[in-house]
């Protein structure tokens, strides 16, 4: 059996997009609920998809839905990590919460917002956590919270079942999400053993694809590989630049230094000009 890779726009959208039960289970798992806020029932609400440009249009999987509580949940799969796309996230969540009321009605009506984010990307290197929860609370005193958004990011090349001890669930999700792909001949019996999982699964058989589905799919990777060649080329671009911008300014602070010294010892402002490539107006003013 040929499985494809559940990170995929197609089959993201097919998993968790198509399936209540799915997605409930995978926000109940991941999301940072506590203990009776647990995710009952799911209604899906039109997923918007607003890309950052025409190349990033398929990096970009929207699935939104809200509970019986009224609470909105925004999922999201992001393949190339780019410091825009957090506070995309931010502004997405915003507008999803400011709109759950009309002018004049009462603030009370409204409900918290969920936005979980998996990356597929490194883009916290310094944290050795795969898991980051933002949320609104007291600098000073963190037990005093303003309940309102809630952005969740997981970062999917960190994670080790092995090294982690989360709940079950959690740890089931987030291995479906990393250890199946195109090469993938055997799914582990772990997943296999849990009814929901195992659903997630079969949703990723290469069988359940039409042609023109499985064309689309295979262009999503192509359009992901010349994206990460772009950014790559682009982060390569500022080093070099920076690179050659520092060392002018060292250049320049030794021209500069050297000036003043010879300047001191009463050397004529046009032999100084010479040997340090500085103007007159520039050594007149040491």
């Amino acid at each position: 059996m040929r499985y494809l890779d559940p990170k995929a726009d197609l089959t993201f959208k097919r998993v968790f997009g198509e399936h209540p039960d799915l997605v409930r289970s995978f926000l109940n798992a991941l999301l940072p609920l506590g203990e009776g806020e647990e995710i009952s029932e799911i209604e899906y609400l039109p997923a918007e998809m607003v890309p950052d440009n025409p190349l990033r249009k398929n990096s970009i999987v929207d699935v939104r839905c809200r509970d019986v509580r009224g609470r909105q949940f925004i999922v999201e799969m992001q393949m190339v990590w780019t410091p825009e796309f957090k506070y995309r996230v931010l502004f997405n969540a915003s507008k999803a919460y400011v709109r759950q009321i009309k002018t004049g009605e009462n603030y009370e009506l409204l409900q918290p917002v969920y936005s979980l984010n998996l990356v597929n990307d490194i883009f916290e290197p310094d944290l050795k956590g795969y898991y980051h929860y933002y949320r609104m609370v007291h600098v000073e005193h963190t037990d005093k919270v303003i309940d309102g958004l809630h952005l969740v990011f997981v970062e999917l090349p960190k994670f080790n079942p092995h090294t982690f001890s989360e709940k079950k669930m959690h740890v089931l999700w987030l291995r479906y999400m990393t250890e199946i792909n195109e090469q993938t001949r055997e799914i582990p019996e772990e997943l296999m053993e849990n009814p929901e999982v195992q659903k997630a699964v079969k949703s990723l058989e290469e069988s359940a694809f039409t042609e023109a589905q499985l064309a689309g799919y295979e262009k999503f990777w192509d359009t992901i590989s010349v994206e990460k060649t772009l950014i790559s080329g682009a982060e390569k671009k500022g080093i070099i630049k920076g690179r050659e911008e520092g060392e002018a300014i060292g250049e320049q602070k030794k021209a500069y230094q050297i000036a003043r010294q010879m300047k001191a010892k009463g050397y004529p402002t046009d032999a100084i000009a010479e040997l340090t490539a500085l103007t007159e107006e520039e050594i007149d003013k040491l």
